[in-house]
């Protein structure tokens, strides 16, 4: 069936990220026809990366088949041996020495006398999980995650995610396949361990990314969900993407098990507001002691001074984080689940009747003596294998290597060069978009600029009148506007209704086109409200102001 076959409001039914796939079709037909270049900013896949990391993995994996070569060596059929460890760190900076110095090089060597000197570990032991990791030639081992690179992420996130003041206690780290696969490894071992049932009810920070609103709905879980929207405006009715006090105070619910949200938000694209945590916090201490928090901080890094609801409520909160933005690494699949070792999870879990815990000893009694004692952040990665591949279970090695050289480039960069040149780099195409829209831009501190999300219902309102958006809704599909971008400009958005935001909205992306995009996509935009005014006027409406 063609798409002019099907009528708009059917498409409605499609997660965005699959309407997507419809509009760049349409995208391209465009461009085929009015000799243009599309403009797809749709996906937020970044269009930079990180080079110093990157070059300092394959250094590690040259050193590393020196080491493998060291101990076996048969040139002839390609095959060596498994690297050993005794005075590994000597002949490691011996390599370092002989190399032409650059970034690379001084990444390596500084992250070695980090690792010694601030969190003192073996020498030794620190650069052979490493060469081992290049290599690859070994399953995860703890299958959790690395021994020495589970502590320098959890370095990397109390300084990223908790603005370098951490709560006591420690994270217990689960590395994962980016943070779509620690989305899905939560989900379904709260459902698996007891925590979470069919039917429960949890609550969703809304707007929110997509998979949030759809997961639940999926028959393995059939959660009820309840909206807690973002849904504050200025006193001129622009969205500031913040929680008014009373939708919190929805989650002083006792029915609602759960609370999840997208921090900095997606669609929305600011961090939470103080006072909004400091009105969660109370929430949690004083009526909701039971509520689990999972909180998705991925774009954190986008926004100065960012801190995760888990640095302020760390006996609650499952922490979500992937690199896939910050490092322009999606195609690496690095992600990781934090849960404090003083957890509400593993509390409910040993709460549980005896019938339920009788179950889970013997789902987890092949890989544990004491089943009861295991941590639920164990039971995921179990899980995460379908229990009996627990033994090799595990994110591979060369990702965890990746992550942990991620992970000490921006320990080891004081300067924050690199984070600021990222916020930088959103920043400044965010504002071309406004200069092209020929609309001032409002300041924000805790804007991410990663992503903007445009209520054109909600602009239409206060600049041209209320008589204009009850013709545009008579007459028109929410879905136009995506529709018409694709068709007449070859432009690609995604629709905002499909994170459960406004309906006349539409989420760009401004980190996976070039500069110059920016401002084009504004100029898009902006015709589309004028060809609408222009369609109102011969239809004998009167805009109370010109639009330019």
């Amino acid at each position: 069936m063609s798409e002019e076959s099907i009528p708009e409001s059917e498409y409605h039914k499609l997660s965005p990220f699959e309407l997507k796939d419809e509009l760049i079709q349409l995208a391209d037909e465009s461009v085929r026809t009015r000799a243009a270049v599309m403009m797809n900013a749709g996906r937020g896949n970044p269009n930079w990366v990180a080079l110093t990391p990157r070059e300092a993995f394959f250094l590690m994996g040259e050193f590393a088949l020196t080491e493998s070569r060291r101990v076996w060596n048969e040139p002839d059929v390609g095959l060596g041996g498994m690297p050993k460890s005794p005075q590994i760190a000597q002949r490691f900076r011996q390599f370092l020495a002989g190399r032409e110095d650059n970034a690379a090089v001084r990444l390596l060597r500084d992250a070695l006398d980090y690792a010694t000197s601030t969190l003192k570990f073996d020498p030794d032991a620190f650069i052979w999980e490493l060469t081992d990791a290049a290599i690859g030639d070994n399953y995860p081992v703890p299958d959790r995650m690395l021994v020495h690179t589970e502590r320098i992420v959890q370095q990397y996130l109390a300084q990223e995610m908790c603005d370098g003041s951490p709560p006591p206690g420690r994270f217990d780290l689960f590395a994962t396949e980016g943070g779509t696969a620690a989305m899905t490894y939560i989900f379904s071992s709260l459902v698996a361990n007891g925590v979470l049932r069919k039917g429960d009810t949890i609550a969703l920070g809304a707007p929110i990314f997509t998979p949030y609103l759809e997961i639940p709905r999926l028959d393995e879980f059939a959660f009820r969900t309840v909206d807690v929207f973002q849904s504050e405006t200025t006193a001129h009715g622009e969205h500031t993407w913040q929680y008014p006090d009373s939708e919190l105070r929805k989650l002083e619910d006792p029915r609602v098990k759960a609370f999840f949200v997208v921090n900095p938000s997606n669609p929305g694209a600011v961090a939470m507001r103080q006072k909004s945590i400091d009105q969660l916090v109370r929430l949690v201490r004083t009526k909701r002691p039971d509520l689990i928090i999972l909180t998705d901080d991925v774009y954190g890094t986008f926004v100065n001074g960012f801190r995760s609801l888990a640095a302020d409520l760390p006996h609650n909160t499952l922490l979500v984080y992937s690199y896939s933005k910050h490092y322009g690494c999606t195609g690496w699949r690095l992600g990781v689940v934090a849960l404090h070792e003083d957890n509400v999870i593993d509390a409910a879990i040993a709460k549980l009747p005896q019938p339920e815990r009788a179950r889970l000893t013997a789902r987890y009694g092949s890989i544990a003596l004491e089943p009861a004692s295991l941590k639920f952040i164990d039971r995921m990665v179990a899980d995460s294998r379908a229990v009996a591949l627990n033994h090799t279970a595990g994110l591979s090695l060369p990702q965890q290597l990746q992550m942990a050289l991620f992970s000490l480039f921006t320990l080891l960069d004081k300067d924050e060069s690199y984070k600021k040149r990222c916020q930088r780099i959103c920043r400044d195409r965010l504002q071309a978009l406004f200069q092209g829209m020929g609309i001032p831009l409002r300041d924000d501190p805790l804007r991410t600029a990663y992503y903007q999300t445009l209520d054109l219902e909600a602009w239409c309102r206060e600049h041209i009148g209320e008589d204009f958006v009850d013709f545009v809704e008579a007459h028109h599909d929410p879905l136009d506007i995506v529709f018409t971008l694709a068709r007449r400009y070859g432009t690609v958005l995604l629709n905002g209704s499909g994170f459960d935001g406004p309906p006349w909205s539409a989420r760009v992306s401004l980190a996976n086109l070039d500069d110059d995009a920016y401002p084009r996509i504004g100029k898009d935009l902006k015709e589309v409200v004028l060809l609408a005014i222009k369609e109102w006027k011969e239809s004998g409406g009167a805009p109370s102001r010109t639009i330019h």
